[in-house]
């Protein structure tokens, strides 16, 4: 299978720039994976979608506002840091831009000196290894003056920080939020709950991975990213419930989907487990743990719209897609939203 089979026509007017002021105001295409039939409805009616003792699972990672720009000491130039991956106390493998300027040994400064930083070493793929000292708590300075890593394709600032964050996000680590989860409020989760709905929680740190293009042809020989991930006690035990119930397991973003398929690669039941997962799912792919999908418009020829089409169907996705660029749905991050039944 070929990596343009997942190629789509998108103007560039549909990609949405900014978030709705309302996160559940989105509209909410529903699509049949058995059929590919269509339906067009707003976010706020998947309470109607669910149904008693199904099983929503949540990813609830936080996005670091990983992006700090700084200067140089020695020579005042300017840089950015984003940072990647936590890879001891107060070390972290971030890239940056210039890179040229960032030999081991260099040292930078951030703000009004309460971060500074010094390079320890030069990584695969150009990235470094860096050394953070501050006075407080490192989360705490990073807030101050780090801004949210959102994703290229968005070039309009954001001005409210907590809009690339899910109302539910409780464990920092992430390079990029879990979009499919943006949508979600304080009180259309409790509908669901009232309504008898089950909600599981499990963490995957989302890495800038996700926006990474597939470049091999052969879609098999594409090289996917690991990410870090936590599946607690509680949820493993509902899925496991669920599922025995003969109910629906329905993931929340294409991130908890790679968990929940990562913890279920050998069938269920699942346990708890903590990891590393680099997982690709694309057509052909059997599910054993999810039955429905919750997710947002995907990019073209990206892994996250072949794992939707390993769910429904490469060409029920694509007519999916198609029909939603003819209604003009908003795409991406801060777009509309699909679940797939």
């Amino acid at each position: 299978m070929k990596t343009s089979d997942f190629y789509y026509e998108l103007p560039k007017e549909l990609i949405a720039q900014t978030p709705l002021k309302d996160r559940s105001a989105s509209r909410l295409m529903v699509l049949d994976k058995e059929s590919g039939a269509v339906e067009h409805k707003h976010f706020t009616d998947i309470v109607d979608l669910l149904n008693e003792g199904d099983a929503l699972i949540l990813n609830d990672t936080k996005v670091l506002p990983a992006r700090l720009y700084g200067v140089k000491e020695d020579t005042g130039g300017t840089i950015e840091f984003l940072l990647l991956h936590r890879k001891g106390i107060d070390v972290w493998e971030v890239i940056l831009r210039p890179g040229r300027r960032a030999k081991p040994g260099a040292r930078f400064v951030f703000g009004n000196g309460e971060l500074k930083a010094e390079i320890l070493e030069t990584l695969n793929e150009g990235n470094r290894l860096v050394k953070f000292t501050y006075d407080g708590v490192f989360e705490e300075v990073l807030d101050r003056l780090g801004e949210m890593p959102v994703p290229p394709y968005i070039t309009e600032k954001l001005r409210d920080k907590n809009r690339y964050q899910t109302v539910y996000a409780k464990h920092p680590g992430s390079a990029a939020a879990p979009t499919a989860g943006l949508h979600f409020t304080p009180e259309l989760l409790e509908k669901i709950k009232d309504k008898g709905v089950n909600i599981g929680f499990l963490t995957l740190h989302v890495g800038l991975g996700t926006f990474r293009p597939v470049k091999a042809e052969d879609i098999s020989e594409h090289k996917m990213h690991s990410e870090f991930y936590i599946l607690p006690q509680g949820t493993a035990e509902l899925v496991n419930k669920t599922k025995a119930a003969g109910k629906r397991v329905i993931s929340v973003g294409t991130t908890a989907t790679r968990v929940l398929e990562t913890a279920g690669a050998d069938g269920l039941p699942l346990k708890e487990q903590t990891g590393w997962t680099n997982i690709f799912i694309y057509p052909g792919r059997k599910f054993n743990v999810i039955d429905a999908l919750i997710t947002n418009f995907h990019l073209p020829e990206s892994t996250l719209i072949m794992l939707v089409s390993a769910l429904a169907g490469r060409e029920n996705v694509l007519n999916a897609y198609n029909e939603a660029v003819k209604e003009r749905y908003r795409f991406f991050s801060f777009g509309d939203a699909m679940f797939i039944k």
